[in-house]
């Protein structure tokens, strides 16, 4: 487990942009059950490309698009980790992943994107990716 300080911005990073906090296992089925419309769930991580493509892609991608999810939500993996846990069900049949970047529509997941996905590649190309997928499924 990483030390609250350590993570505080990285957490902010997502949260000042609009983002629900899901810190529970509890608050994870709470958000994410029977929920309508679309969900945007980023699995935040302190990882090199958390910081340099999936947070500032994801970012990129709310700005950037006519189309967005109704409704943003985050989990901390290596922090909260139940509620990763609990979240990580919603995400069946995908193996664990963080970061990593799930779309619901009404509380069926409809696209996942892996943490391989992400690395190697820069935000632009992850919110190029996610305006692809709001525009389909938002």
């Amino acid at each position: 487990m990483y030390p609250e300080q350590l993570v505080a911005p990285m957490r902010t990073d997502l949260t000042s942009a609009g983002f629900a906090e899901l810190k529970t296992p509890e608050e994870v089925d709470n958000y994410l059950k029977d929920k309508k419309g679309t969900t945007l769930l980023v699995i935040n991580s302190v990882c090199g490309c958390a910081a340099g493509a999936a947070r500032p892609g994801v970012k990129w991608a709310l700005q950037s698009s006519p189309k967005k999810p109704t409704n943003l939500a985050t989990v901390f993996a290596g922090v909260d980790k139940e509620a990763v846990s609990k979240a990580r069900e919603y995400t069946l049949p995908y193996p664990p992943s963080s970061p990593s970047i799930a779309l619901f529509k009404d509380g069926e997941l409809v696209h996942f994107v892996e943490r391989h996905h992400i690395e190697g590649r820069n935000a632009q190309m992850i919110g190029q990716h996610l305006v692809e997928v709001f525009d389909e499924f938002c």
